[in-house]
C-alpha cells in the first residue's frame, strides 16, 4: 500500500511511502507490525524487509510517465546496514530502472543503530549516489540526538502519534515547534506523518513544516 506525501505550502503531491500490508483471504488485512513480528519469530526480518523494498521499487519503476517526478520512500531497518546491503539495493535499482534520485530510505528509529560509524558510512555511500535518507518516527522510540549528529540525513519524519496533538495550545505544540526549528537549523526537511484533517494541515503550515503524509 502507498501513502501519499504532499508539500504543505502548495498541496502538491511529491511522493509516497510504501507500507507493508498483506490482504489475506481468510485473516483479512495484516499490517506491518504483525508481519514483522512473525518474521522475527523465524529470524527473517531482514529478508522480509528486503523483499518488500524490492517489490515497492519494482512497482514504482512501472508508474506511468506522468508520475516520473514522484519519489518512493521505503523503510530500512538498522540491522540491514551491513556490507552486502548497498550492492543488493543497487542491483534491484539497476534491474528495475528506477532512478536513484527518486528513492528515499527511511531509517526506522525504533531499530537501534548499534554501530553509528558503520551506519553513517553505508548511508553516506548511498546518499552520494543520489538516494535520500530520512529518519523515521522521530519523537518515539529511541529519539537519539546522536542519530541527528552522526548520520547523513535529508529528512526528519515526525511520528504520526504527534500529529493529533498539534492542534492544541499546550506543550505538544511547543515540542513540535522546537523539533521543526532544530531540523531547519540542521538543514533537514520535516515530514509530518498521520495528517488526516485540514486543521492539522493548517497548523503544520503555520509552524513551517515542509511536507505532510497521510490520507
Amino acid at each position: 500500500m502507498l501513502q501519499p506525501q504532499f508539500e504543505v505550502a502548495t498541496g502538491r503531491l511529491i511522493g509516497a511511502e510504501a507500507l507493508a500490508r498483506w490482504h489475506h483471504k481468510t485473516l483479512g488485512d495484516i499490517g506491518a507490525d504483525q508481519l514483522f513480528a512473525s518474521a522475527d519469530r523465524c529470524d527473517l526480518r531482514e529478508e522480509l524487509s528486503q523483499v518488500l523494498q524490492a517489490e515497492a521499487i519494482c512497482a514504482a519503476a512501472k508508474w506511468p510517465a506522468a508520475l516520473d517526478n514522484l519519489k518512493l520512500s521505503v523503510n530500512l531497518g538498522a540491522d540491514e546496514l551491513n556490507e552486502d546491503y548497498v550492492a543488493a539495493l543497487l542491483a534491484v535499482l539497476q534491474e528495475t530502472g528506477l532512478p536513484l534520485a527518486r528513492l528515499t530510505l527511511e531509517l526506522t528509529e525504533e531499530s537501534l543503530v548499534r554501530d553509528l560509524d558503520t551506519a553513517a558510512q553505508q548511508l553516506e555511500e548511498l546518499r552520494a549516489m543520489g538516494i535520500s535518507i530520512a529518519l523515521d518516527d522521530f519523537g518515539t522510540g529511541y529519539s537519539s540526538l546522536a542519530y541527528l549528529k552522526t548520520l547523513p540525513l535529508d529528512f526528519l519524519k515526525l511520528d504520526k502519534g504527534m500529529t493529533p496533538d498539534i492542534t492544541g495550545d499546550g506543550k505538544e505544540r511547543i515540542v513540535l515547534r522546537a523539533i521543526i526549528a532544530m531540523a531547519q537549523a540542521l538543514g533537514l526537511k520535516i515530514i509530518a506523518e498521520g495528517v488526516e484533517t485540514e486543521e492539522e494541515l493548517e497548523m503544520l503550515r503555520a509552524e513551517g513544516c515542509d511536507y505532510a503524509q497521510g490520507f
